[in-house]
């Protein structure tokens, strides 16, 4: 197998350089455990430079409807000059990804890392610690100081998210997926004693 990208959910990881320019930009390399995530990030990307800079960010989960938007910034990046290597697969410089993107700017409340409006599901975060990764690559831990969810994914009068409510822009192979749908009864959750919200409903 030449790629090994099986398919995870959409993030637009929201960051600030040294000089406090927003910078946003999507990735898909990400997973959570406990509450600390743990990212991967190409070193060349102005995004780990300033991760390296600031030791901040924000973890934007996109909902399957931002597809386009997410699009709009797939070649896009805050380096300048452009990578050679970014150049050669048609990258061009933006300085605005937010604007590029028609989304909007939110202020951290925990961090100075910037947070996208239009996402249900903001996290902000603090990196704790960067692990070399296979070639020219590293694995970010990012511990989560504060976490916006809106109303509308929550299972109501919880701080757990609706698992039909939420549907996530996925990720497989670089191109696009999403639907929420539930295929079936989880022992896992029961065992857990998930709150099912609006899956007894769809039951």
């Amino acid at each position: 197998m030449k790629v090994h990208y099986y398919g995870s959910v959409v993030v637009l990881l929201g960051t600030r350089d040294a000089e406090g320019r927003a910078n946003l930009a999507p990735m898909s390399s990400a997973w959570w455990l406990g509450q600390s995530a743990m990212l991967g990030m190409g070193d060349r990307s102005k995004t780990a430079q300033n991760l390296r800079a600031t030791g901040e960010c924000t973890l934007n989960l996109v909902p399957s409807g931002l597809a386009d938007a997410v699009d709009r910034l797939a070649d896009l990046t805050a380096a300048d000059p452009v990578p050679e290597s970014k150049a050669a697969k048609g990258y061009r410089f933006e300085p605005d990804k937010f604007g590029a993107a028609g989304l909007t700017e939110l202020p951290g409340e925990a961090t100075g890392a910037p947070r996208v409006a239009e996402c249900p599901v903001q996290l902000e975060c603090r990196i704790t610690a960067a692990h070399p990764f296979g070639k020219g690559c590293t694995a970010f831990e990012a511990e989560i100081l504060r976490s916006h969810v809106d109303e509308s994914v929550l299972v109501p009068g919880t701080a757990y998210v609706d698992p039909v409510a939420w549907d996530p822009l996925i990720m497989k192979f670089c191109d696009y997926f999403g639907e929420a749908r539930n295929l079936r009864e989880s022992t896992l959750a029961a065992n857990w004693r998930m709150p099912r919200g609006r899956l007894d409903r769809a039951a």
